[in-house]
């Protein structure tokens, strides 16, 4: 490990789906699911998930840059939404769902963005690619019942994949 961990924060839909492809790599360091985004001061779930605090749902990655590139971060994150889709993510609706990227230095807004425009020149969509490309803001852990969710609850999180749309949607667009 060099010492110099860095954050990486996406928005991807529910994060409860968005922990486990970045789980257990080497050089990440530590996943952690919370709120960013918006203006209310330590939110919490109950009202994050009534889409009118301004925040999304967002895991928060520490990683070693010399083991696991943020570049290697945006590869694995593009296949885990939808980038067409500007009103959530599969079933869950409302903009505290909303696909974002949140830069925390000027290097990752510029590789945001180079990725961004690769994912809209692939030809894989016909509609544009709408994920949000933002600094990044106060962040909120979530509840401790979040942490983790797909370890804790493995059954649950199977069927929320699997109910979501999103497993099938990725299978048909990512693979």
């Amino acid at each position: 490990m060099s010492g110099r961990n860095e954050l990486a924060t996406f928005a991807g839909g529910c994060f409860w789906c968005m922990v486990k492809p970045f789980d257990e790599l080497p050089g990440i360091e530590k996943i952690v699911s919370g709120y960013m985004g918006g203006e209310l001061k330590n939110p919490t779930y109950k009202e994050i998930k009534t889409g009118t605090t301004g925040h999304r749902e967002v895991v928060q990655i520490t990683f070693d840059p010399d083991q696991f590139p943020y570049e290697k971060l945006l590869d694995l994150y593009w296949p885990q939404i939808d980038p067409t889709d500007d009103g959530g993510q599969f079933i869950d609706r409302g903009t505290q769902y909303r696909t974002a990227i949140f830069y925390h230095n000027e290097k990752q807004r510029e590789l945001a963005e180079l990725s961004k425009q690769r994912v809209a020149e692939s030809g894989r969509f016909k509609d544009p690619i709408v994920t949000d490309i933002l600094p990044a803001a106060e962040f909120y852990e979530a509840e401790e019942e979040h942490q983790g969710f797909y370890k804790k609850n493995p059954e649950a999180y199977k069927k929320e994949r699997v109910e979501s749309g999103r497993d099938t949607f990725i299978n048909e667009n990512w693979k």
